[in-house]
């Protein structure tokens, strides 16, 4: 037992242990040292305990979870759908990984594939916790003098109950000095009492930000569709959890409100994606083409929003 303990030590860090004293052994009485060494080498070590007896292996636990796989030092339970589909499909969130798979498929097969595709899953559920930690870091705190961000800068919300903005619900100052020495920042005024609870903040700053949004957007939808080559009949702000934007047949856009929150060349990027799917309503190769043909630097935009920390639920 004090060898397992001293296991779980090492393992963990700490400080090194600091050794006694070293002293000269003595040699029993009748048996000479170098006898005694001999005897001692010749002595086997005890086995090493195995990690999966020292440590409880992780747990991954979607909150809809109705099976439970093993993998290498790993428990997983997953989601499992079946549905009118001819391939099983694995889809790893911050909830979790979810397998939707074919009706007549045995589940034997589902979970063979889960085995031979075990590295990917659990790096990719390991992926999806530290994104869940960052969003959870950049979910805004609705409060006088939280900070949120407003198209890639810095924004500092501030409570004037002596102005009620009737017209505009909320005014956007320009970057000024801050008074302990830092860096500028603009800041958001909500005609709101100090009193006003977080969701009063929250609803105030949030319909500040759809206005822009709807503003932006419609600028940049103007600006990109004569590149594109297509005319979009309509915008709509969405308020989707896993989409930034989506486009339909009969040249209407939906945007994500929450891309106000990024950089403008974030927002491009989404607009001449979603334009591009009125010339192309696949990801098909043409389709790829065609942004390209406007944003030839869309692969790099594309990652970069991949790894924006901006929540697309609060």
């Amino acid at each position: 037992m004090q060898a397992l303990i001293q296991l779980a030590l090492d393992f963990f860090g700490g400080p090194d242990p600091v050794a006694p004293p070293e002293r000269k052994p003595q040699p029993p009485e009748g048996i000479p040292a170098p006898a005694q060494r001999r005897q001692r080498a010749e002595t086997p070590p005890a086995p090493a305990l195995p990690l999966s007896e020292v440590f409880q292996p992780g747990t991954w636990h979607h909150p809809r979870a109705n099976r439970l796989v093993k993998l290498p030092g790993c428990d997983v339970a997953y989601e499992f759908k079946r549905g009118k589909r001819r391939t099983i499909g694995l889809r790893v969130t911050g909830e979790g990984l979810s397998v939707s798979a074919p009706r007549w498929t045995p589940v034997g097969e589902v979970e063979a594939l889960l085995q031979s595709k075990s590295a990917w899953v659990l790096d990719k559920l390991q992926s999806a916790r530290h994104r869940a930690g960052e969003l959870a870091q950049a979910r805004p705190v609705w409060a006088d003098g939280a900070e949120l961000d407003y198209l890639g800068q810095r924004v500092r919300l501030v409570l004037d109950p002596s102005h009620s903005f009737t017209q505009a619900g909320a005014v956007l100052d320009p970057p000024a000095e801050q008074a302990g020495g830092g860096a500028p920042m603009a800041q958001l005024r909500l005609g709101l009492a100090h009193s006003a609870s977080e969701a009063q903040i929250r609803d105030a700053a949030q319909a500040w930000l759809m206005r822009q949004a709807k503003r932006v957007f419609t600028e940049r939808l103007e600006h990109f569709a004569p590149q594109v080559g297509v005319r979009h009949k309509s915008l709509r702000l969405s308020s989707a959890g896993t989409r930034w934007g989506s486009a339909s047949v009969d040249g209407s856009i939906r945007l994500n409100w929450r891309l106000i929150h990024l950089g403008m060349e974030l927002v491009d990027y989404v607009v001449v994606h979603e334009l591009s799917h009125l010339r192309h309503m696949d990801h098909s190769p043409q389709f790829w083409a065609v942004v390209a043909g406007v944003m030839p630097d869309h692969a790099a935009r594309r990652l970069a929003l991949k790894r924006a920390p901006v929540p697309l639920k609060e």
